[in-house]
C-alpha cells in the first residue's frame, strides 16, 4: 500500500514538473497589407505558430488604386520620403523571433516597412521575412533586409504570388516545418537536376505559364526540373526581350522563372527572380 502511494505521489510530481517546465517563447507576426493578401499570410503564420499578431498601420494610408499607389510611391522615392506609421503596440523585448510581412513594391519591401525598421531595434533577434508579390521580389527584399539589419538573424523567407493565395496555407505549413518553426512531417524537396537548353516541349511549358502575364516578356533559354508532391517544378533561365509596346524601355536582362506543372493542371509560374540593376 505504501509502495502504491509512493508511485502515485511520484507520478503527480512528474506531471507537475512537466507542466511547469519552460515554455517556448511566443513569436510576433508584424505585417503591412494594402489589399489583404499579406494579411491572409500573416494570419496563417500566426495561427500555426500560436503567435501574437499586429498590423502596421500607415497614418496616411495608400488607399488609391494600383496606378495611384505607384504614382505616390514614385514621388516618395524621388523625394526621399517614407510614410509615417502608427507606433507599434507590442513590447518587442518579449520576443526572440519576429515575422515581418509585406507586399513587394518596386522589387523590395513596401515603404511602411522602411518606416518600421527606422523606429525599432531588432538587434539579436531572429527576423523572418514573408511577402506577397505580383511576379517576384522575395530574394531581393530579403537582401535589402539583411543589409538593413546587420545585427539580426534573417533566415530564408517565404513568398507567394497574390494569384496563388489558394495554395498559401499548405505552402506556409511546409515552410514553417522545413525551417523548424513548428514540428511535423514535411516533404523535403530533391535538388534540381542539371541545367540544359530548352526544347520545344519546355518552351511551350514556359510560354503557357507566363504568356498572359503582362510584366514578363521573355524567352526561355535553359531549364532544370525536379519532382514535387503532385507534379513537377521547373526552373527556367530566360532573357528579357524588347517590348513592342514600349520600344524605349531597355530589356531587363536575364531572369530566373520558377514554374509548377501539377498533375492535370496548366503550367503556372510561382516567382520570378530578376537581376538587380
Amino acid at each position: 500500500m505504501k509502495a502504491l502511494k509512493f508511485m502515485l505521489v511520484l507520478a503527480t510530481v512528474t506531471m507537475v514538473a512537466v507542466s511547469c517546465g519552460p515554455k517556448k517563447p511566443k513569436s510576433l507576426v508584424l505585417y503591412y497589407s494594402q489589399t489583404s493578401n499579406t494579411k491572409a499570410v500573416a494570419q496563417e503564420i500566426a495561427k500555426r505558430m500560436n503567435a501574437d499578431l499586429e498590423e502596421i498601420v500607415v497614418v496616411n494610408p495608400y488607399d488609391g488604386d494600383f496606378e495611384a499607389t505607384v504614382d505616390r510611391c514614385l514621388q516618395e522615392r524621388k523625394n526621399g520620403i517614407i510614410p509615417e506609421i502608427k507606433p507599434i503596440k507590442a513590447n518587442l523585448q518579449k520576443y526572440e523571433t519576429i515575422f515581418i510581412g509585406y507586399p513587394v513594391w518596386f522589387g523590395t519591401y513596401a515603404p511602411p516597412i522602411a518606416s518600421l525598421l527606422d523606429q525599432i531595434d531588432l538587434s539579436g533577434k531572429t527576423v523572418v521575412p514573408f511577402c506577397t508579390f505580383g511576379s517576384g521580389g522575395l530574394s531581393s527584399s530579403v537582401q535589402d533586409l539583411v543589409r538593413k539589419l546587420p545585427n539580426s538573424r534573417i533566415p530564408t523567407g517565404f513568398g507567394i504570388r497574390a494569384a496563388r493565395l489558394a495554395a498559401m496555407p499548405n505552402e506556409v505549413d511546409q515552410f514553417l516545418k522545413e525551417n523548424q518553426f513548428i514540428e511535423g512531417d514535411f516533404v523535403r524537396l530533391e535538388d534540381f537536376n542539371e541545367m540544359k537548353p530548352v526544347t520545344e516541349t519546355e518552351e511551350a511549358i514556359f510560354n503557357a505559364a507566363v504568356g498572359d502575364y503582362p510584366m514578363i516578356h521573355a524567352k526561355a533559354e535553359y531549364f532544370c526540373s525536379r519532382a514535387i508532391l503532385g507534379g513537377t517544378e521547373y526552373l527556367f533561365v530566360a532573357v528579357d526581350l524588347p517590348r513592342e509596346d514600349a520600344p524605349d524601355m531597355p530589356p531587363a536582362g536575364q531572369m530566373k522563372v520558377y514554374v509548377n506543372v501539377m498533375d492535370g493542371q496548366a503550367p503556372e509560374f510561382t516567382q520570378v527572380v530578376r537581376q538587380r540593376q
